[in-house]
């Protein structure tokens, strides 16, 4: 358990050297940091390093956020020191090269009907990282990510980490959000919406899917071009018959857009949620099983 140090001066009970690297640590690296990093900022060798991250994690002044990962404790924390860390932050710092996504970056933007909760609109560092969307709640952080997924969702400091493996060329379409002291890449408003056409899973499946598009096309966010431009450089054939469907099926007024669909789709069948029941008609001009119902 951690020390509470709420109400006591900053750093003490720790000695002279210990205090400035523990403050060298705090001002040079207010993200989450790894191991080698903190050797390079305090001149010492991989073992003192690890043993000195150690110590300052067992007393409270350092969370230990995963193996090898630590991040700074906010001063006056106390016993709830764990909860004050980001989980933005450090899945960006675990998964990187990556990015916010999905449900998460949806809520971020105002894309989404419903209220959301934690990470939503920009959140602070230890509320609940839940987003609600329609009437089921997403807990954790969508990721986007270059690195290997062999498992999903990974669980960090209690929250659970979904992530979703692209090359790293898929990983444009970001803005750096400012977090407390940190920037956290995201993915822009239009990139997130072909992120979750191209996986409805990712935005909550294709009704909250829906509920995005309507929501970016009726706001400030609608860029049309850029939107024809992200669904080039990100070349899925059923992204394409996803939009294009979708747009005709809610009413959405973007005629080069959904002729753009329509002459670069596939010709091999897509499923409108590929996590729905493989059932369900067939609309021809889209190549496309409908396999949900449409409220």
């Amino acid at each position: 358990m951690h020390r509470n140090i709420l109400d006591r001066p900053p750093h003490r009970g720790l000695e002279a050297g210990t205090r400035e690297r523990l403050e060298r640590l705090h001002r040079e690296l207010p993200n989450p940091f790894g191991l080698t990093e903190a050797a390079r900022v305090l001149d010492l060798d991989p073992a003192r390093t690890r043993r000195l991250a150690a110590h300052l994690a067992a007393n409270g002044w350092l969370v230990r956020v995963r193996p090898g990962l630590y991040s700074p404790v906010p001063l006056g924390a106390g016993d709830c020191a764990s909860e004050c860390v980001d989980p933005w932050a450090v899945a960006v710092r675990a998964f990187a090269p990556c990015y916010i996504g999905g449900w998460s970056a949806c809520a971020h933007w105002g894309l989404t009907n419903q209220d959301t909760h934690g990470i939503a609109g920009g959140g602070v560092a230890g509320e609940t990282p839940a987003v609600r969307l329609n009437d089921q709640v997403f807990n954790g952080v969508a990721v986007v990510t270059a690195r290997s997924v062999r498992k999903s969702p990974i669980a960090i400091q209690g929250t659970p980490i979904h992530l979703r493996h692209r090359s790293r060329l898929g990983l444009f379409g970001t803005r750096l959000v400012q977090r407390g002291r940190v920037q956290v890449p995201v993915s822009d408003p239009t990139k997130t919406v072909i992120d979750i056409l191209d996986a409805p899973r990712f935005g909550g499946g294709i009704h909250h899917v829906g509920q995005v598009l309507e929501r970016y096309f009726a706001g400030d966010h609608r860029n049309d071009e850029l939107l024809l431009d992200y669904a080039v450089r990100r070349p899925n054939g059923s992204t394409f018959k996803r939009l294009g469907y979708l747009l005709e099926r809610l009413g959405i007024e973007s005629p080069a857009t959904v002729e753009l669909c329509r002459v670069t789709q596939t010709a091999g069948l897509t499923y409108l949620d590929p996590g729905a029941p493989r059932v369900g008609r067939i609309v021809k001009r889209w190549n496309l099983r409908v396999n949900v119902e449409w409220l």
